[in-house]
C-alpha cells in the first residue's frame, strides 16, 4: 500500500519568496526564500528537515531507552558542490544531548538507529551523500 503526501507551495509574487503548505488541513503554512529574507533557503529547508527528522527520531528512542531528556540539540554543516547542480555531497550532524540516564552508549545507539534505519529525510536523499556525526554529552 502506498503513503502518498501531498503539499502546496504558492509564489508570493516577488523575488524567490514562496509560501508552502502541509499535507494536514491545519498545518501552519512556512516560507522559502531563495534570497533569504523573510524564511531559509530550500537548501536551508532541506537541512533542517534532516535535523528536525533525526531530532525526532533521537527524542523517541531515548524516552523509549527511559532516558529522562533534558535538552537535544541537531546542528549540521553540509558540502555543496561549486558547479550546478549544487547539491549537497556531505552532511555532518552535531547532536548535544543531555539527559538523565543518558550515557555514550545509548546515545549512540540511538543516533545509529536514526541515521542508519528511521530517518526518512536522511533516506530520501542521493545514497551518494556522505553522512557523518558526532555526539557531545555534558
Amino acid at each position: 500500500m502506498s503513503h502518498s503526501r501531498s503539499i502546496k507551495l504558492n509564489w508570493k509574487g516577488e523575488g524567490l519568496l514562496f509560501e508552502g503548505f502541509g499535507g494536514a488541513p491545519d498545518t501552519p503554512p512556512i516560507t522559502l526564500d531563495g534570497e533569504v529574507k523573510e524564511g531559509p533557503t530550500p537548501m536551508d529547508a532541506l537541512l533542517l528537515s534532516c535535523a528536525g527528522c533525526a531530532g525526532a527520531d533521537l527524542v523517541v528512542i531515548l524516552n523509549k531507552m527511559k532516558v529522562a531528556l533534558e535538552s537535544v540539540s541537531v546542528e549540521i554543516t553540509a558540502d555543496r558542490r561549486p558547479e550546478h547542480p549544487k547539491r549537497y555531497t556531505a552532511i555532518r550532524y552535531l547532536f548535544r544531548l543531555a539527559g538523565e540516564g543518558l550515557d555514550r552508549r545509548k546515545a549512540e545507539r540511538a543516533v545509529n538507529l536514526s541515521l542508519d534505519k528511521y530517518c526518512s529525510v536522511v533516506h530520501s536523499l542521493n545514497p551518494d551523500i556522505l553522512v557523518d556525526h558526532e555526539i557531545e554529552l555534558p
